[in-house]
Formats: C-alpha cells, structure tokens, sequence
C-alpha cells in the first residue's frame, strides 16, 4: 500500500486536529485519513468568517 502524499503542513496540522502523534497519522489506512481531511476542512470552513455580502444562503 503506497503512503498518502500529504504535505508535511497538512499533515502537521491534520494531527494536531485530530490530537494524535504524527507517528500515528502516518500509518492510518488512507481510506480514514481521506475521511478525517475531509471532516477537518468541513469544519474549518463553517469556522471561517463569511466576507460582507456572502449569506451562504441562496437566493
């Protein structure tokens, strides 16, 4: 099984998202660590302040 090609920021800061050692990210199946990236973007992107004028809404 090939390794996932994340970048050492990523995985930095996907470990510290998920509060385990890099050690251990780095040998989690890739199926859950593609699961695990997309929940941390999910919430940081309902984090994220909206600029003037975006509602998230649609009209």
């Amino acid at each position: 099984m090939r390794r996932m090609p994340l970048s050492a920021d990523t995985a930095v800061k996907l470990a510290k998202h998920l509060n385990v050692p890099l050690e251990h990210l780095m040998h989690m199946p890739q199926h859950i660590l593609l699961q695990k990236l997309a929940e941390m973007a999910k919430a940081e992107a309902e984090s994220a302040p909206k600029p003037d004028g975006e509602t998230g809404e649609r009209s």
